[in-house]
């Protein structure tokens, strides 16, 4: 425990921005309720024990804990209820009523207890354990449990629900905002990248052999070279640690309808003020490069690995091959968000593939969040399943539309794009409109 210790402290005293979003300096309870919140917003923490969990329940005014279950039996409940979320939903009503008892069951659990809290609220959570993994928006609220009127609704219908790391990054998180000049663009987006040789986008077979050939005989750079390789080795271990690997090799498929969603986001945002990189211009050259900082939303359609048994290799995925066929690095790893320059309002992780790992607590998708905010990011948006494209692609072009035509922050943007969603009937399951939460400042 010295040792440890003696390693924050070193780490406080050599970076202290990055000391401050990843080994923050806890904030009192009362300098939270004083310096952070606002009348209309409550603060839920969670800490799960062995023994005995609790659930912190913090305005202006209190701050009151609540016991809970022990861990044992909400990561059951919360797993329970991830495992079902995450499969595609079929039309069975046995599927439908399977997820909504899990759903009530984890509510209960977690939610219950704060009821009276919640009345009219935002609702700000810092969760623990498995409960990263679930997007408390769609959890039952118990203020509408057992309404013979209404019938019981997701939280969001009354609710802004947002996610935090801990409410010391908040502050950091303001800090930064308040320390720069708002970026003069709009909109950022990479989208569609390509992953294969066997792309149709890559030129003709013929091209392909002989570049395998060239490439066998003469390796180019030999540092580089290197580097390639190493980056690979990385991408397919933690592709292969949350099963998206076939064969020795990441099995990460195209995702077309991300093509979609980016002309739907550009619609909203008509003119210069966009950046759209999409094919192989969608890579991690263009991902790393200054002109990004110029957004103040940056918007990456790709897969994204959050890995959880080894939180290290989480990262995105851009175009690994070039228009040649030529392997490429396309795996931005979480040391380079970590080192990224983006000074955004908002960065949108879109289309993501992501995996509970043989660990679960959360903190794969954790580190991808806390990078991009110690890149400089306000606020992310992640979603925590694989998403229907479909879904995804409509859920976005209302999202952007609310955002950037009538001017509505990003939380409530969110919300208002997932009720829309959930009250078509086919796009109604959580499945197809939860996956997506919003990490950061809601102000």
């Amino acid at each position: 425990m010295a040792q440890y210790e003696d390693v924050k402290a070193k780490i406080r005293t050599s970076s202290p921005e990055y000391a401050a979003l990843t080994l923050p300096q806890p904030l009192t309870s009362q300098s939270i309720r004083r310096e952070l919140l606002d009348r209309d917003t409550v603060l839920l923490e969670y800490s799960l024990g062995d023994r005995s969990s609790y659930v912190f329940a913090v305005t202006p005014d209190v701050t009151t804990a609540f016991p809970l279950p022990r861990n044992a039996d909400v990561e059951s409940a919360a797993l329970h209820l991830y495992k079902l979320l995450s499969r595609h939903p079929g039309v069975s009503a046995q599927q439908s009523h399977e997820l909504e008892q899990a759903a009530s069951k984890l509510s209960k659990m977690i939610l219950s207890p704060v009821a009276a809290q919640l009345k009219g609220k935002r609702i700000v959570v810092v969760a623990d354990g498995a409960l990263q993994y679930i997007p408390f928006a769609l959890l039952p609220d118990p203020e509408t449990s057992g309404s013979h009127n209404h019938g019981t609704l997701p939280l969001v219908v009354k609710h802004e629900v947002l996610n935090l790391p801990s409410a010391s990054v908040l502050a950091v998180l303001r800090r930064q905002a308040g320390n720069r000049p708002r970026p003069p663009k709009s909109v950022a987006i990479l989208a569609d990248p390509v992953f294969t040789q066997q792309d149709p986008r890559v030129k003709t077979q013929a091209v392909k052999t002989q570049i395998a050939k060239t490439e066998a005989v003469k390796t180019g750079n030999p540092s580089l070279a290197e580097a390639k390789n190493v980056s690979a080795d990385l991408l397919t271990r933690s592709a292969a640690d949350l099963g998206l690997s076939r064969a020795g090799t990441p099995a990460l498929p195209r995702l077309p309808y991300t093509r979609q969603e980016a002309e739907a986001i550009r619609a909203t945002v008509p003119g210069k003020a966009t950046l759209s990189a999409l094919d192989f211009d969608a890579s991690r050259a263009t991902a790393t490069s200054n002109r990004l900082s110029d957004y103040r939303i940056v918007h990456f359609a790709t897969h994204a690995l959050a890995n959880s048994e080894h939180p290290e290799l989480s990262g995105l995925v851009f175009s690994l091959v070039d228009r040649n066929g030529r392997q490429q690095d396309g795996f931005l790893q979480l040391k380079d968000i970590y080192n990224l320059n983006l000074p955004a309002d908002l960065v949108v992780l879109s289309a993501c593939e992501t995996g509970l790992g043989k660990q679960v607590n959360g903190e794969g998708l954790i580190g991808l969040t806390r990078g991009f905010m110690y890149a400089g990011s306000s606020r992310v948006v992640a979603s925590l399943w694989n998403v229907s494209d479909v879904a995804t692609a409509q859920l976005m072009a209302n999202f952007y539309r609310a955002m950037e035509q009538d001017h509505v922050a990003p939380a409530a943007a969110l919300r208002s794009a997932q009720i829309a969603l959930w009250k078509q009937k086919r796009w109604h399951s959580p499945y197809f409109w939860a996956a997506f939460q919003i990490q950061g400042d809601w102000k």
